[in-house]
This record gives structure tokens, C-alpha cells and sequence, in this order.
């Protein structure tokens, strides 16, 4: 009897310990067994103690956004103009973590992905596509997907569509700006800016639509926020019901207005900006920036400010700001239980890093910014680093790999896509 309550004692003390790796999804309750071990050298990252990662993918292409079915499979949605590559799987077979089955699907290139309501959803620079899906995920007709919007406006800059949903059955899109500063020449040293900007009425904010009204244009859509450059990562935020987006911010500040800025002004501004968004907000562009070092909404240069002149008394305060030009392309808010309890429902972005900065870039990694009832309760930090396997990198071509796209697994591990060789990084902690 006493052996049998030792034996019962230990097999409980190893289901306790392995119960510990488990989560469940954002959106399901399937749980998922223990993770798989990391690559030796964590997938080329650094990250912080008791964390690790492995390459569930490589070389895959142009990888953008991505998701996680509760099974465990992820789709990928890829940014290439070769039909029939356009999304693809990645899935698991012998629970390693690897990806060795790989199959590709969809004829439109483009960057937001997302599972919704039994369907597969994904945008071209365009339109918004989803496939019906079976009970494991699956996509039932890959060559026959339902188009849900489309006539989304693209001039060939900050054309890309990201998504994602509310709570109430309603899709939003990121409709970009197709200029830096609306300016009558565009990017053009001195030039003035057009008053109003014209260009807000169809781009320059998020659009929301019906999740699932097919063929909607413009018309059916509510333009739910504007005044805001390019946003190319946005989560609903779960814990507060809302919609955040990241910001890229504007260009060129010493470049085109060297009478009102320096060259080291021109690096460090205009802050990326994340924003809380509520129906009707306007986060101000193009009449306005925000500084992050004199944290102060400024009058644009475009329209007669001078790096002095404040602006923008009704556009909306950043919930945080973050240095300048480091291109936020994902953003996900964790609701797992994998990660340490001080990582619920905060915050990661990934930056995809500088181009326009001189003597240097930055960016080029994963940051972490802890949330506490819906507002930031510490400083950001550097989550996961070194994707771009260059020391003091000059130029973003010299980068191995650029984080973009951001998910959550079933069991709580986080994903980052890399968009320059096509990577799928699985982060996981297992640590006390």
C-alpha cells in the first residue's frame, strides 16, 4: 500500500510539472502536450532567462502576419506575386516543432491573416478573401475562397491590408496612406502640405466592415479611425474590448525642413506611436507628430510648424511612444498562461527596422510592454534580439532576418515571422 501511494505521489508530482507547459488558446480550449526542445542555439535569438525558441520554418518566402489553429498548425501569409503561393501551412506531423509538411494555396499577395468564426480570412493590398474551414482547421476549398471586401485603395505605398476582429462580428482594415506627409509634392524639400488632405478620405485610417457580408465596398464600411499615417500592426485587445494599431511614423523631418531640424532631430523623430482606438478617433496626421523626448503632439512642418509649435489639441495621446523609425509591423496582446504571469494580457511588438536613419538603424527585434488594467504599467523592453544577425547595422539589406508578423499558439508559445528568408520562430518558456 505504502509503495502504491509513493507511485501515485510521484506520476502526480510529473503531471503537476507538466501541467505547468500547458495553455490553452486565445480563443479555444484545446491544450496542447509538452513543448518540443529548442535548437541549440535558440533560433540565432537572444532572450530573456528561461525563455528559448527554435525555427519551426525556414526559407518559406516572404512571410507577413500569421495564425495558429488550436491544432497547432499555422498559416502564413506571404508577400510574393507567384500564383498559388500566396498562404502557406505549416504543419507539425511528429510533435518536434518542426514544420516537415508544407503546402501553399491563394493567387493574391499581401500581409493580414486571422481565423474568425469557422472561416480562414486573408487581404490582398485590394480586397478581404476567407475560406470556410472543418472542425480541425483545415481549409475546405483552397481554390474558392469568398470575397468580403474589395475596391481597398493601393497607389503602391503603405498599400498593405492588415486585419483583425471584434467581439461583435465586425472585421478591421488598415487602409495606409499612399504618401509621408501629404504634401503637394510629395516628399519634396519644403513643400507644403494640401489643407485638408484630401487623402483621408478613403486611406490614412482603419476601415471597419461586417465580418461576414460578402463583396462590401467603401459604401458598406465605417471609416472607424483616421488620421493615421500607416498602420500595419493592430490587435483587439481582449482584456479591455478595444482596438490598438501601431503606427509608422512619418519621414523626413531633417531632410526636407533642415531650417527647423538637425540631422540627429531627423533620426530620433517622430515617435512610433501605439494608440487605443475608440470609433471616430483621430490620431492626427498628417497636420501633426508626436515627439517622444519632448512628449508633445507638434505641428507639422508641412503646415507651418517649426519643431517648436505644439498641434493636434484634438487628436487622440499615444499610449506609448517608442524611438523613431523602427517600422512596428505586428502587434499581439498575450492571454496565454505558458509565459511568467507578469506577461498577461501585455503587450508585443515587432519592429521591422529602420531604413532612413543615418549612421545606424535600429529596431529589428520583438519588445514587451507589461499592461495592467488596460494601461501600461512599465517601461517597454526588449524581448527577443539579434534577428538581424548584424552588429551596428547600416543598412536594413544587410539584415539575415526582420521580424514582421506576430501569433500565439495553442499552448501559449509566441510566433514571430521574419519577412527578408521566410523563418517561423517558435518562442517558449520553460523556466520556473
Amino acid at each position: 500500500m505504502k509503495k502504491k501511494l509513493i507511485r501515485f505521489g510521484l506520476w502526480s508530482v510529473l503531471a503537476l510539472l507538466t501541467l505547468e507547459s500547458w495553455a490553452g488558446p486565445r480563443d479555444s480550449t484545446y491544450v496542447r502536450a509538452a513543448l518540443p526542445a529548442p535548437d541549440a542555439d535558440n533560433a540565432g535569438l537572444k532572450l530573456p532567462a528561461g525563455f528559448s525558441a527554435l525555427k519551426v520554418a525556414d526559407s518559406i518566402g516572404g512571410a507577413r502576419h500569421l495564425v495558429v489553429t488550436p491544432e497547432g498548425d499555422i498559416y502564413v501569409k506571404m508577400q510574393t506575386p507567384k500564383p498559388g503561393k500566396a498562404i502557406t501551412l505549416l504543419h507539425d506531423s511528429n510533435g518536434d516543432g518542426k514544420a516537415d509538411k508544407i503546402t501553399t494555396f491563394g493567387t493574391y499577395r499581401g500581409t493580414g491573416i486571422g481565423i474568425h468564426d469557422g472561416y480562414l480570412y486573408a487581404s490582398s493590398d485590394e480586397a478581404i478573401f476567407r475560406y470556410k474551414l472543418d472542425d480541425k482547421h483545415q481549409v475546405i476549398d483552397t481554390a474558392a475562397p469568398q470575397r468580403i471586401v474589395y475596391g481597398l485603395l493601393n497607389r503602391h505605398q503603405h498599400e498593405s491590408k492588415s486585419i483583425t476582429f471584434d467581439n461583435a462580428g465586425n472585421i478591421y482594415v488598415n487602409i495606409g496612406a499612399f504618401s509621408n506627409s501629404c504634401q503637394e509634392q510629395d516628399r519634396k524639400n519644403g513643400s507644403k502640405g494640401r489643407m485638408p488632405c484630401p487623402i483621408l478620405d478613403s486611406a490614412g485610417g482603419i476601415w471597419q466592415f461586417k465580418a461576414d457580408k460578402p463583396d462590401q465596398t467603401y459604401g458598406d464600411g465605417d471609416r472607424y479611425a483616421t488620421g493615421l499615417r500607416n498602420v500595419v500592426g493592430l490587435d483587439w485587445n481582449q482584456d479591455q474590448n478595444q482596438l490598438f494599431v501601431m503606427q509608422h511614423g512619418r519621414d523626413g523631418l531633417f531632410d526636407m525642413f533642415p531650417e527647423f531640424y538637425n540631422l540627429q532631430q531627423g533620426n530620433e523623430l517622430p515617435a512610433e506611436c501605439m494608440y487605443a482606438l475608440k470609433k471616430g478617433d483621430n490620431a492626427g496626421w498628417p497636420y501633426m507628430y508626436y515627439d517622444g523626448i519632448q512628449k508633445k503632439k507638434m505641428l507639422a512642418p508641412e503646415y507651418g510648424g517649426d519643431g517648436v509649435k505644439t498641434g493636434g489639441e484634438k487628436a487622440i495621446d499615444p499610449v506609448v511612444a517608442f524611438p523613431a523609425h523602427m517600422a512596428p509591423n505586428g502587434l499581439l496582446f498575450y492571454t496565454g498562461s505558458q509565459f511568467p504571469a507578469r506577461y498577461k494580457n501585455g503587450a508585443f511588438i515587432a519592429f521591422h527596422g529602420s531604413w532612413n536613419r543615418q549612421k545606424g538603424q535600429k529596431g529589428y527585434f520583438v519588445v514587451f510592454v507589461p499592461f495592467n488594467n488596460g494601461k501600461p504599467s512599465g517601461d517597454w523592453e526588449i524581448f527577443a534580439d539579434e534577428f538581424a544577425g548584424v552588429d551596428n547595422i547600416q543598412s536594413p539589406g544587410q539584415a539575415k532576418h526582420r521580424p514582421c508578423g506576430l501569433a500565439q499558439g495553442p499552448d501559449g508559445s509566441l510566433y514571430v515571422t521574419d519577412d527578408v528568408k521566410g523563418a517561423v520562430y517558435r518562442i517558449m518558456y520553460n523556466g520556473k
